[in-house]
């Protein structure tokens, strides 16, 4: 199986090319906080070309990380996806971001829990908890910055993603610290092709994972009466 992995949730635009029989033909990742939706078509093709695969009959799913994340990134990326699986005829798969941080501390070692943690701003943190073999202990949510820490300083947890140095910064006294931090600004791009290659097809088009709603809102006290 050959699966076009796309990642604009976060920090980062990512483009991957697997080959479930031969691994990552090709990669790339730039990082960015703004600029996806001029970067990703480029770095697609760029990817593609790499991999030495025509991208109508090269390819046979597409996978893109849904969040949560950035508003503006993820629909950049999901629109790709969902633009690319309608016009190649090929299933599109959708990740969670949270998961994809996960998917190489689960994979190294699935005894250990792993706190997947993204800054959401406003001392808020998007969270889910793995624990032995990789099962969900804790459901994707936003968090306050102290729930977050009262139920990720269970055990000696692995912490990443961007909220990973807050969490760290302020562990609990007396808690025992994780075994592992990283503060990667975006999920490794092979791992959600992985994680796409793996997946159960659904049938249903990739949509947000939000979490929370948009934080601008429509003004409707200015708004004029209608006549």
């Amino acid at each position: 199986m050959r699966v076009l992995a796309i990642d604009t949730a976060l920090e980062a635009c990512s483009v991957a090319v697997l080959d479930t029989g031969e691994g990552i033909l090709a990669s790339e990742t730039t990082n960015m906080t703004r600029g996806h939706a001029e970067a990703l078509m480029p770095m697609v093709a760029r990817a593609l070309d790499r991999a030495h695969i025509e991208f109508f009959s090269g390819i046979d799913r597409i996978a893109v990380t849904t969040g949560p994340g950035s508003f503006t990134g993820l629909r950049v990326g999901i629109a790709a996806a969902r633009g690319f699986a309608l016009a190649a005829n090929r299933p599109a798969i959708g990740l969670s971001t949270l998961a994809a941080y996960a998917a190489p501390f689960i994979a190294e070692n699935d005894a250990l829990p792993v706190v997947s943690a993204i800054d959401a701003r406003h001392d808020h943190i998007y969270l889910q908890v793995f624990g032995p073999g990789g099962r969900t202990i804790v459901p994707p949510r936003l968090a306050s910055l102290r729930d977050a820490l009262r139920v990720a300083s269970m055990g000696t947890p692995r912490v990443v993603g961007t909220a990973a140095k807050v969490m760290v910064d302020h562990w609990p006294p007396g808690e025992r610290p994780p075994s592992a931090v990283d503060t990667r600004r975006a999920p490794d791009i092979g791992w959600v092709a992985r994680l796409g290659a793996a997946a159960a097809e659904t049938g249903v088009p990739p949509k947000p994972l939000y979490l929370r709603a948009p934080d601008a809102q429509p003004q409707d006290a200015a708004q004029l009466a209608r006549r």
